[in-house]
């Protein structure tokens, strides 16, 4: 049964990747999906405009919560250059794929129609700013 779920994840996790690669006038680099099982359906979203859409898509997210964790049952979202790499100079953080508009996202077991309209609400909230 716990197979069963695993399977049934990845099947879950392609549609709002697709999205998010979909995305390319605000995702300007796409998405990249992380890899190994800790992180199925994790990835980075560069957010064309910078840090400060990157903050305010992160702002407009209502169903994925704010948190470092990766691989959760929820969905999440962070802001690694302000979080987990806010100790690396810029430099560093460029050589590690991190600038101020990268998000990670980590997608959960939520319904796949809401965690798409969350996404979309976000993607309109930074292209009206």
């Amino acid at each position: 049964m716990l197979r069963n779920a695993a399977v049934q994840h990845q099947f879950h996790i392609a549609r709002p990747l697709e999205f998010l690669e979909n995305q390319v006038i605000h995702a300007a680099v796409g998405f990249h999906q992380g890899g190994g099982n800790d992180s199925q359906g994790t990835g980075l979203a560069r957010i064309a405009g910078g840090g400060k859409k990157a903050r305010k898509f992160i702002d407009s997210l209502k169903l994925f919560s704010l948190l470092a964790n990766v691989a959760d049952s929820k969905s999440l979202v962070i802001h690694p250059a302000s979080t987990t790499h806010s100790q690396m100079n810029e430099k560093e953080r460029r050589a590690a794929g991190i600038t101020d508009a990268t998000v990670r996202l980590s997608v959960g077991i939520e319904h796949i129609d809401d965690i798409l309209a969350d996404l979309d609400a976000a993607f309109g909230a930074i292209s009206r700013a």
